[in-house]
């Protein structure tokens, strides 16, 4: 990206072709555009290269999925290379969410070895000896914003990872989308208690790993779960992959349904065999108004 910055994009990209792509506006609705740069990481990528935007364009509905082979001709047709030399996109154009029948293409994709050293080095040298269990808390303003849409939006994101491709499973609610901090700490209790009661020693939990676009809550999950001697971390640096691949290796996983970050870990241990759940799904039903208390 360095070097077609430095390089090519002064002839092939100036600064007044710069034209955010998106499937249709996202965000503020009063503006009809791409936001390309609110929230993270979009805001930060774009400024890490210094690039701003003039303009939008929505190519919807042009999407690109391996079972259409005319997708290619018809973006050449839209989009011909003699007047889009560049193509900016918000988000990569394929089907969203993944479609039910491409999930188990996930077992052909492998981290690199940077990525895995850096999380085995993490586990191994940070993390307390013993189980953990890795949880994905997605609570920036973008997504509090997004979350606010879930009542007329059954499906957004990537709801049918536990809701079904149809809704078979149930509705979206606020609590799947933006957790309270009760529902939080009430889960993951719940959580390391069924799997330290499972009776193997070497399973026994001693550590929570979080990653999260904002708030981590590292002190809030220290205060609530220091009865259990349990600990919460996070990874040092801001690297998404490397939380990734270290949420694919926990003993066990708590992300959020409506996030495909979650849904991207959700495949890769499904691939393995890995168990996983979601913030408040299924509806606990038979829950009463007293507190978990240990």
């Amino acid at each position: 990206m360095e070097i077609f910055m430095k390089e090519i994009a002064p002839h092939e990209w100036p600064e007044n072709k710069r034209i955010s792509f998106c499937y249709m506006e996202r965000g503020n609705e009063v503006n009809k555009s791409c936001n390309a740069k609110e929230g993270n990481p979009f805001g930060p990528f774009w400024d890490t290269y210094s690039i701003d935007f003039v303009d939008s364009e929505f190519y919807g509905p042009l999407h690109y999925d391996v079972y259409h082979h005319n997708m290619a001709k018809e973006w050449n047709l839209k989009y011909p290379p003699e007047k889009w030399q560049v193509l900016a996109f918000t988000g990569a154009p394929a089907s969203f969410p993944v479609q039910q029948e491409n999930r188990h293409l996930h077992k052909y994709l492998e981290w690199s070895d940077e990525i895995s050293s850096k999380a085995d080095s993490f586990i191994e040298n940070t993390l307390p000896k013993g189980a953990f269990i890795g949880i994905h808390l997605r609570n920036g303003i973008d997504w509090v914003r997004a979350c606010e849409h879930i009542k007329d939006s059954p499906n957004l994101f990537a709801a049918p990872q536990c809701l079904g491709y149809r809704n078979e499973k149930g509705k979206a609610t606020q609590d799947m989308c933006l957790p309270t901090k009760e529902t939080i700490v009430r889960q993951l209790k719940r959580a390391i208690k069924n799997i330290n009661s499972s009776g193997s020693k070497d399973k026994i939990i001693k550590s929570v790993f979080v990653a999260s676009d904002s708030n981590h809550m590292i002190n809030d999950l220290n205060d609530a779960l220091k009865r259990m001697k349990v600990e919460v971390f996070k990874y040092p640096q801001n690297n998404p992959h490397v939380d990734l691949a270290i949420l694919g290796r926990a003993n066990h996983f708590i992300g959020n349904c409506i996030s495909s970050y979650t849904a991207f870990v959700k495949r890769e241990r499904d691939v393995h065999g890995f168990s996983s759940s979601f913030w408040a799904f299924p509806k606990d039903k038979a829950r009463s108004s007293t507190h978990d208390e240990l």
